[in-house]
């Protein structure tokens, strides 16, 4: 009973000062909601960038160009031209590999009667959307016989489909790239994108195309070059494995001695780094905001002294008709918890209302339960830390010197 009687007294005390008890509430609940919106942005970051990394495919595997030295002097990483077209022929037969698509890619001005756009042009083979796991909306994929003709056909991108033709039909319509004349053939369901670009800016042709009419192309040992080379692994667990053999021949077919001129690397690699870029940075968006909660708790610790100096002789009445120092101890601290609480409840309601509004500008935002919870636990947590000093200071007050004082 003395726990609901100390809760009564604190609501009463609380609703008898409106204007200030919500004036004290106002810090807790600028923390709080800034604590749950900051959150559900890096959280819907993450999500976002996440579901990019995962839509490009399932256990990929990406050969990339290394650095090679030249006249004493080191390229930088992947600037190098060292991976071949023979060396992603070699790779098909690595041991539970699914698939293998190199891919050169270059960049040029496409254009359609008056609309124009420049964007990133792709050589591939017709292996190279079921690895990176793409997928027709219309038309049909670049076969061998074209890879081999070096015809010049393409697959739009979404968004370059609906920047050249609006809401016509592309397919059999004939394009410009970097002025050599291609018919469209297919065009790629919108796979989307805010964190690392969007995917659907783009044009594939097939390779050996994109290397002899849209490029120079270059050698290396020889061979024709190609920017990098798409490996899909059968499973999860056959990844690491793939990588040592997948390394192991491409040293020898360089005749590698010290240093790789090539770099492999998984998908899993890229996701994992991304996630723990992305969680520091909700941490450290969740902290700044945290701030403000501190802030709030001194606000909250400097009205409740101000309470107890105006109720001083209400609280040398209560201890002179025996009121304990633990009764008041509690009694102040109960009303500083339920500030702080009911400051919380309010803050979390905003800072929801305000991840709903931001998604209203295409900004992804993910509210987690446990973002609730903890900006609950802590807006408590503020209002018994700052809560202690004026409640002791209360239960401290001589009955005496309290009746007495004016």
């Amino acid at each position: 009973m003395q726990i609901w009687e100390s809760i009564r007294v604190a609501l009463t005390a609380i609703v008898a000062n409106k204007l200030r008890s919500a004036l004290t509430m106002l810090g807790i609940i600028i923390g709080v909601g800034a604590v749950i919106a900051l959150m559900s942005i890096g959280r819907g970051a993450q999500a976002s960038i996440t579901d990019q990394i995962s839509s490009i495919g399932t256990n990929l595997v990406f050969v990339r160009p290394g650095a090679v030295n030249q006249g004493g002097v080191r390229t930088a990483q992947g600037a190098a031209a060292t991976l071949t077209y023979d060396d992603a022929l070699a790779l098909q037969n690595v041991s539970n590999i699914a698939a293998v698509a190199p891919e050169f890619g270059t960049g040029g001005q496409v254009i359609y009667q008056g609309q124009n756009v420049n964007t990133r042009i792709t050589g591939v083979t017709p292996e190279y959307l079921d690895v990176r796991n793409y997928v027709l909306a219309d038309g049909e994929n670049i076969t061998q016989s074209q890879l081999q003709g070096r015809s010049t056909v393409a697959i739009l991108g979404a968004n370059i489909a609906t920047t050249l033709f609006g809401d016509a039909p592309p397919i059999g319509q004939s394009i410009r790239v970097n002025n050599v004349p291609f018919r469209v053939i297919g065009v790629l369901v919108a796979k989307g994108g805010n964190g690392i670009g969007s995917q659907d800016d783009l044009i594939l042709v097939p390779l050996t195309t994109a290397l002899t009419r849209l490029s120079r192309g270059g050698q290396f040992r020889g061979a024709t070059v190609v920017s990098s080379i798409n490996v899909q692994v059968a499973d999860a667990a056959s990844i690491d494995p793939a990588i040592q053999e997948i390394s192991d021949i491409l040293r020898q077919r360089h005749h590698v001695l010290y240093e790789d001129d090539f770099s492999v690397s998984s998908q899993r690699d890229a996701l994992t780094t991304l996630t723990q870029v992305t969680g520091v940075l909700t941490a450290f968006l969740g902290g700044i905001a945290a701030i403000s909660l501190i802030v709030g708790g001194i606000g909250i610790m400097n009205i409740m002294l101000v309470s107890v100096t105006e109720r001083t002789r209400e609280i040398g009445l209560r201890k002179a008709l025996g009121a304990k120092r633990q009764d008041l101890l509690t009694q102040f601290l109960t009303e500083a918890t339920i500030l702080s609480l009911a400051g919380g409840l309010i803050g979390i309601a905003i800072g929801i209302g305000v991840s709903r509004l931001i998604q209203n500008f295409n900004f992804n935002t993910v509210v987690g339960l446990d973002s609730v919870i903890l900006a609950t636990l802590f807006s408590i947590a503020v209002g018994l830390f700052f809560g202690i000093y004026p409640a002791s200071r209360a239960a401290s007050l001589n009955p005496i010197e309290a009746l007495r004082y004016e």
